[in-house]
């Protein structure tokens, strides 16, 4: 771009205000969409991705939106570089006086110092870059411009690369420093590749030449330059003045002071502010629309976890709905409890006498009701250990879908933040509250099934005679006489527990309407297994009832970039 047109830009921007809070809003609540945007799961590619976003946040909040706040604030020119190419030196030297510590010990720069005319201070008061850097202000620094030294890009200390990345997110324009040693690093060149991408605007120092070989050196450089779309920007040389301390001579860093000077000129700095801010603002597009794609991503990794999880859940409900129709809730201390109010003189022992008639003493009634309490109690208790069996069995089948062989991209992420011992208290607190309303449920069904005996909303399915029923009637009658309602439905959860003598007494009982209420009894307790098992699927499920994993996460980015395209 040349500089008629960057002026053109920026005084665009100036006059047409409207357009720029517009502008200035659509960053806003795009800063803000990003900032909200999260990548839980770890996929193919979310390294990267979380990368992209923390370096567009850094574009956002420390370059576009205070230029857009602040048009005709001094433009920011970072001095950038790998580890001793000599950054600080320069910038002191540049400004005739130390400022910023320099020296062989490394790294110099620990905190980024910005430098700045006196008079541009109230301009730069509220950016936000400045909570990060040392502030100094000089008289020697031309006004429109501000100096800014950065750490090394590639420093021993990963927070000084993070505060240099962030620092020339906030540039209107990079100084960039290389030795004839070192200006054939791949970091450099790296780095120098995103900045064109996202229209940075660039200039290079080749610091500590030979005289000799500057002609080789320089001419590869510039067609290193070229080959990274660089040609135009402006290269300066500072020849090898051996070994030295303190500040370079003034006609070294001549040409660079002069440059600065001329770009502090409002013509030339509002040409480099605009050519940057154009061309931030279009790399936006690539920029969100890949981090949509990155959300996306995720929302499709959801998708796939989902039904991972419903194909994990689906043989554990099944195992768990045979368990309970095979009787496994009936093993145990369920059967010796049986066996014990059932043996000679035990309390239901007696209950059909050997002609078949049943013992229909109320008294006699009573104290069975009483004394098969235990019964209903072990048949809780199994049934809850049942219950959470099926549920522990659910959850290791789950955890092996998510991290095992075949596991879904991000299957691990939703694996680690499913806790183990919290779904462990969970699935014995569920499983027991299921138990004891599956035993408070019988003796709804033993009135129900007593109901059913004594003809009671009989229907044109029901075959049987006056007489029949009459007789099943009577016998329902006893039946309820000689156990009580709590008997029955004590024998009624034996026999849908699975236990054969119970279900033979209970049918010889009732008849027909015994083995419906054994039937109704088993169903709902399989049911009750099957709940179970559905609980740890859904627990793991709902970790993916997260914004960022929505199968509409990515449409508010690319709302947002719509809106951006359509005021630039």
């Amino acid at each position: 771009m040349s500089a008629h047109a960057g002026t053109a830009v920026a005084e665009e921007l100036l006059v047409r205000p409207l357009a720029q809070m517009s502008l200035l809003d659509a960053v806003r609540v795009l800063h803000r969409d990003v900032e909200r945007t999260g990548f839980p799961l770890d996929i193919p590619g979310v390294p990267e991705a979380r990368a992209s976003r923390a370096r567009l946040l850094d574009q956002l909040a420390d370059h576009l939106v205070p230029r857009l706040e602040e048009l005709s604030a001094p433009a920011v020119v970072v001095v950038a570089g790998s580890t001793g190419a000599g950054k600080s030196t320069l910038v002191n030297s540049l400004l005739g006086t130390e400022v910023t510590a320099a020296g062989v010990l490394r790294p110099t720069t620990r905190r980024p110092v910005l430098v700045h005319h006196p008079e541009d201070a109230d301009l730069l008061a509220h950016h936000p870059v400045l909570e990060a850097v040392e502030v100094v202000a000089s008289a020697n620094v031309p006004r429109g411009v501000a100096l800014l030294d950065a750490p090394d890009l590639d420093s021993v200390l990963e927070s000084n690369r993070a505060s240099a990345h962030r620092l020339l997110e906030a540039a209107d324009l990079w100084l960039f420093v290389t030795t004839a040693a070192r200006y054939g690093d791949a970091l450099p060149w790296q780095v120098l590749r995103g900045a064109v991408a996202r229209g940075a605007s660039i200039a290079m120092v080749l610091n500590r030449v030979n005289p000799a070989s500057l002609p080789t050196v320089r001419g590869d450089l510039l067609e290193r330059l070229r080959a990274h779309g660089m040609q135009g920007a402006p290269l300066f040389v500072v020849p090898d003045v051996g070994p030295h301390e303190g500040l370079l001579g003034s006609a070294v860093v001549a040409p660079i002071n002069r440059w600065l000077t001329m770009l502090a000129g409002p013509d030339r700095a509002r040409t480099v502010i605009g050519r940057t801010l154009r061309g931030s603002l279009a790399a936006l597009r690539p920029w969100v629309d890949e981090l949509a794609e990155a959300v996306q991503a995720q929302a499709d990794a959801a998708q796939a976890i989902a039904a991972e999880l419903d194909v994990a859940a689906a043989g554990p409900a099944d195992a768990a709905r045979a368990a309970v129709h095979g009787g496994v809730v009936a093993d145990g201390a369920v059967r010796a409890r049986w066996a014990e109010l059932t043996a000679a003189g035990g309390p239901l022992a007696d209950v059909v006498r050997s002609s078949g008639r049943v013992h229909r003493s109320r008294r006699a009634g009573r104290r069975r009701e009483e004394s098969v309490a235990p019964l209903s109690r072990d048949l809780t208790r199994s049934a809850a250990a049942n219950l959470t069996a099926a549920g522990a069995q659910a959850e290791r089948l789950v955890r092996t879908h998510l991290t095992g062989a075949g596991a879904p991209p991000g299957g691990p992420s939703i694996e680690a933040l499913w806790p183990a011992q919290e779904r462990k208290d969970a699935r014995v607190s569920a499983a027991e509250r299921s138990a004891r309303d599956w035993v408070d449920e019988a003796p709804v069904v033993v009135r129900a099934a007593l109901a059913r005996a004594r003809g009671e909303g009989r229907d044109a399915t029901d075959q049987r005679t006056a007489k029949d029923v009459a007789r099943a009637a009577r016998r329902a009658e006893l039946t309820e006489r000689a156990l009580g309602e709590q008997g029955i439905a004590a024998v009624a959860l034996a026999a849908a527990a699975g236990l054969e003598p119970a279900r033979a007494l209970l049918e010889d009982l009732l008849g027909d309407a015994g083995t419906w209420a054994r039937d109704v009894l088993r169903d709902e307790l399989a049911d009750r297994a099957e709940v179970q098992v559905e609980l740890e699927r859904a627990s793991a499920a709902a970790l993916l009832d997260l914004p960022d994993l929505a199968e509409d996460a990515s449409s508010l980015l690319r709302l947002r970039l719509a809106v951006l395209k359509g005021l630039t």
